[in-house]
């Protein structure tokens, strides 16, 4: 007999309900806008607002609203046209005191978009999004690994009390270390060689692989060719896998992260809500540096040009109450940095000021522990850096510059020992929520500067967009027709399911995340013609029985019955080609490899259950059937 479950038609029924709800964002377009973010030491206030109304002023552009919060201020406008004239006038016009990027605010209303339902992201060629093209400096990641050796180098001999003039780097990038006058060189030699040794243990790196030359009152530390080799090519991966953790912690879907040539990064960010914020972290170099208080007076040093040899002036954050730059006196050994990390979170310190937890690797970890123990009550600081991507306007040309800054937090004294835990403090909660965020993805192995950036506006995919949805639209008018000219009243049926299947694909697409690309486009067309495929295997099922004198209602189920294993057995093929479009896949072929999966599990459900549902209400209510219009 042909019979239904009701659990089942409310199973039904609430995935009709819970579709429609889910899919109803993307209805509702969203407003072209011009995000402003300002830069360190400038602020969203009324003045800034009032400078953006005169700048649009001048151009004709009248803005529907101007959203203003503590971050950021959304200036949204009419049109596309209307976009590109306000971008245009609000860079020149705001300069490099505030980041202005192209954007797309959404306009579902805040009690839809509170329950989790928004609209479906769009891919690059659809809605736009960043694309950067990053230039890895792979000397700088070579000085820096090679001026930490040098480093190292100095504070072995003094631990071990060896004397020594001099550790140099040398333009072949060895290291020359010169003993002072009647030091042992074999004894020098040896404290150098366990050193390294044991620091390659506690990183789990190895042995380093140096040689150690002595020549009279002098050793000669060379680094074998293959390890330069490695460090030159490791910096360019580790800043990619850097890349991709700053970009989860965005939550961008579908980034597209990949090396070009030998020194070069592309950085697409499809659907990116929020680019002035992608911008920063993208292109933010910001690490930590903890470096030991020399003992004596900066302002002295600096007046004099008498800086001691192992010290450095830096200048701190807080200005004096002259409104100058403080300056301070710091080691240049670096006691621990960024790149040795292993988890960064906010928190906040004993006076509930905002502060961030630290945890370091064994081996900085190791080294702070050996250095707050023979220091306790001395004072220490934290060096910021911070690599900021700058770009003027030079003759009429762009001309993109690296301002770097460095600034040291407040010397604080050494109340206890530590080691691989502690908590830094003395930032704002901005600063110190961006710094856990790029501590927790990791430092760059090597600075990298935007060669070039563009914000490509969504007036690119307008046209793919229109054409991507006339094809769908066109195989979905075709399927129904055929259905309800060649099936009838079952044509209707699957017409039925065919448009819950849409529904259903535009909803879970929604609510993960998914990007839409073009190429996504084709996953739904072509999911729409698989679905086509299973009823049509229904239909004809139930055509046979009933040519084989079957009565209509058995007829129904035994092909509804016969007809699922085989839709099931189909379409596992199609799903997994489509779980290896995705893991293996990139870019484009993922979009496509989502959709189609998407599209293949909803049209199961709605091909076998839906289908057979409605099939049941129209003909399992009637005791005698003398005809089934299939």
């Amino acid at each position: 007999m042909l019979e239904f479950p009701r659990w089942k038609y409310a199973l039904i029924v609430l995935v009709i309900l819970l579709s429609a709800w889910f899919a109803l964002p993307n209805i509702f377009p969203s407003d072209p806008s011009v995000q402003i973010t300002p830069n360190r030491g400038f602020a969203i206030d009324d003045a800034l607002v009032s400078r953006v109304n005169a700048s649009l002023k001048q151009v004709g552009v009248t803005p529907k609203s101007l959203d203003k919060d503590t971050d950021s201020l959304l200036v949204r406008v009419p049109s596309l046209d209307a976009q590109t004239k306000a971008n245009d006038a609000l860079r020149a016009d705001l300069g490099d005191d505030f980041t202005v990027a192209l954007n797309l605010a959404s306009t579902v209303p805040d009690w839809m978009s509170g329950s989790g339902a928004r609209p479906m992201v769009k891919g690059l060629d659809l809605q736009g999004g960043v694309h950067f093209v990053m230039q890895v400096d792979q000397k700088a990641a070579l000085d820096k690994r090679i001026d930490a050796y040098a480093e190292d180098m100095r504070v072995t001999l003094r631990d071990k009390r060896v004397r020594y003039e001099s550790v140099e780097r040398r333009p072949d990038n060895s290291i020359l270390v010169t003993l002072a006058a009647g030091e042992d060189a074999e004894k020098a030699r040896a404290a150098l060689l366990g050193s390294a040794t044991a620091a390659a243990t506690v990183a789990g790196t190895g042995a380093s692989g140096m040689t150690y030359d002595i020549n009279g009152n002098q050793i000669v530390v060379t680094l074998p060719e293959s390890e330069l080799l490695q460090i030159t090519g490791d910096a360019i991966e580790q800043n990619i896998a850097t890349l991709r953790n700053r970009v989860n912690e965005l939550g961008v879907a579908e980034p597209i992260i990949q090396r070009q040539g030998a020194d070069r990064v592309v950085v697409q960010l499809p659907g990116v809500q929020d680019t002035a914020a992608a911008k920063r972290l993208i292109g933010a170099t910001a690490t930590l540096e903890f470096h030991s208080v020399v003992e004596g007076n900066a302002q002295d040093a600096l007046a004099s040009g008498n800086v001691p040899p192992e010290a450095r002036i830096y200048y701190q954050r807080e200005l004096g109450p002259d409104g100058k730059p403080i300056p301070v006196l710091l080691s240049k050994r670096v006691l621990a940095s960024g790149d040795q990390m292993v988890t960064a979170s906010v928190g906040t310190d004993q006076n509930g000021l905002p502060a961030v937890d630290i945890t370091l690797n064994n081996a900085a970890g190791q080294r702070m522990f050996d250095f707050t123990s023979a220091n306790v009550g001395k004072l220490m600081s934290v060096v910021y850096i911070e690599r900021i991507p700058q770009v003027t306007i030079v003759d009429g040309k762009e001309v993109r510059t690296t301002k770097v800054s460095e600034d040291a937090l407040a010397p604080t004294r050494i109340a206890g020992v530590f080691g691989k835990n502690f908590q830094t403090t003395g930032l704002e909660k901005t600063e110190a929520e961006n710094l856990a965020k790029l501590l927790r993805a990791g430092s760059l192995a090597a600075p990298m500067e935007i060669i070039e950036e563009r914000v490509v506006g969504p007036s690119l995919g307008a046209e793919n967009v229109e054409r991507g949805t006339k094809a769908v639209m066109y195989s979905f008018i075709f399927a129904l027709a055929f259905f309800l000219i060649y099936y009838r009243m079952f044509g209707l049926i699957t017409c039925l399911a065919l448009l819950l299947n849409l529904l259903m694909v535009v909803a879970v697409m929604s609510v993960f995340g998914a990007t839409m690309t073009l190429p996504g486009f084709a996953g739904l067309a072509l999911s729409i013609g698989m679905s086509v495929d299973a009823n049509v295997l229904i239909n004809e099922r139930i055509r046979e029985e009933l040519r084989a004198g079957v009565p209509p209602q058995a007829a129904i189920a035994t092909g509804y019955d016969k007809a699922s294993g085989t839709i099931f057995d189909s379409n596992m093929t199609a799903l997994l080609a489509g779980v290896a479009l995705f893991a293996f896949g990139t870019g484009p072929l993922k979009g496509f490899a989502i959709t189609m999966i998407v599209g293949i599990l909803t049209s199961v459900f709605t091909a076998v259950t839906v289908s057979r549902g409605i099939a049941t209400l129209i003909y399992g209510g009637r005791r005698k059937i003398k005809s089934v219009a299939i």
